[in-house]
C-alpha cells in the first residue's frame, strides 16, 4: 500500500494583509505550520502585493482581488502542493469582482477558499449574502454530484446554532445569526456537507472572531463563522484526523482554524 499523505489545512480572515502583517502574520504562518493556508479579507490589490506577501519559502501563493473598490473583500491561498488546475470565478460577474473564491483541484479533494459576504450593511447587502450562498453551492453541487470530495472553508459570516456565539438572544435580529442565514447552513448539512468542528467537537464553545469593541476578545465574547466544511464521504473515508480552533493566535479580529486530514 502506497504511504498516506498527511494535509494540514488552515484557514484565518486576516481583516486586511497589510495590518497583519504589522502584527506578527510571518511568525504565526510559520508556527502554524499548514500544507494549505487560506486567508480571507486581504484588501489589498495585485499592484500592491510585496514579494514579502507572494513569495514566502517553499509556498506557492495565488491571490484573487476585489475589482469592484479597492481596499476591500480579496482571498489568497498558500500551498505547499502542486494544484492541478486553479479557478477564480462561480460563473457570475457580480460575485466574481469581489474577489471572493478561490478554487484548486488537488486531484484527491477539490479545495475551496471562500470569504462569504456580511449582510450587516443593509437589506441589499443581506440579499447579497444569501444570493452568494445559493449561486456558490449550485457551483460546489456540480462537483459533489460528479463524486468530488469537497473541503470548502473560509468565513461564512454566519454563526449556525446558539451554542456558535455568546450572546445568541441579542442578536436574534442581527445579520450573521438571522434565522435565514442559518437556515442556509441547515441546508448545506441536509445536502450532505458536514460543519468539521461541530462533527468532532459537538459540544464544544468555541469562537472564531470577537468585535474589537467591548473588549470582546478579552471577555470571550466572540461568534463561531469561520468554517471547514467538507462532502461527507471525507468523514465516512476516515479523511480527518484533527480540528481546531487556535484563540492563541492574535494579529485579527478572527483567529485560525485548522483541519488534518491524512489520504
Amino acid at each position: 500500500m502506497p504511504k498516506k499523505k498527511r494535509i494540514k489545512l488552515i484557514s484565518w480572515n486576516v481583516n486586511g494583509i497589510r495590518a497583519v502583517i504589522k502584527k506578527d502574520f510571518f511568525r504565526a504562518f510559520k508556527q502554524l505550520d499548514a500544507d494549505i493556508f487560506a486567508i480571507q479579507e486581504t484588501k489589498i490589490q495585485d499592484s500592491q502585493l510585496t514579494d514579502e506577501m507572494k513569495n514566502i519559502a517553499r509556498y506557492q501563493s495565488f491571490w484573487s482581488h476585489a475589482t469592484v473598490k479597492k481596499g476591500y473583500s480579496g482571498v489568497c491561498t498558500y500551498t505547499r502542493i502542486e494544484p492541478k488546475t486553479i479557478h477564480y470565478s462561480i460563473g457570475e460577474p457580480k460575485f466574481d469582482n469581489e474577489g471572493r473564491v478561490i478554487e484548486m483541484d488537488f486531484d484527491d479533494f477539490i479545495f475551496f477558499n471562500v470569504y462569504f459576504p456580511n449582510g450587516q450593511m443593509s437589506e441589499e447587502r443581506l440579499q447579497y449574502k444569501l444570493d452568494f450562498y445559493e449561486r456558490f453551492f449550485k457551483y460546489a453541487d456540480e462537483y459533489k454530484n460528479q463524486g468530488r470530495s469537497l473541503i470548502i472553508t473560509g468565513d461564512y459570516n454566519t454563526a449556525h446554532n446558539e451554542i456558535d456565539l455568546k450572546n445568541p438572544k441579542a442578536n436574534e435580529k442581527n445579520s450573521g445569526f438571522l434565522r435565514i442565514e442559518r437556515d442556509w447552513l441547515d441546508r448545506i448539512i441536509e445536502n450532505g456537507y458536514v460543519d468539521t468542528y461541530r462533527y468532532y467537537c459537538p459540544d464544544d464553545v468555541k469562537y472564531s472572531w470577537w468585535t474589537y469593541r467591548f473588549k470582546a476578545r478579552e471577555r470571550n465574547i466572540g461568534w463561531r463563522i469561520d468554517y471547514f466544511f467538507v462532502t461527507k464521504d471525507i468523514i465516512d473515508n476516515g479523511w480527518v484526523k484533527e480540528v481546531f480552533i487556535d484563540n492563541e493566535i492574535f494579529g485579527s479580529d478572527h483567529c485560525p482554524i485548522g483541519l488534518l486530514i491524512e489520504i
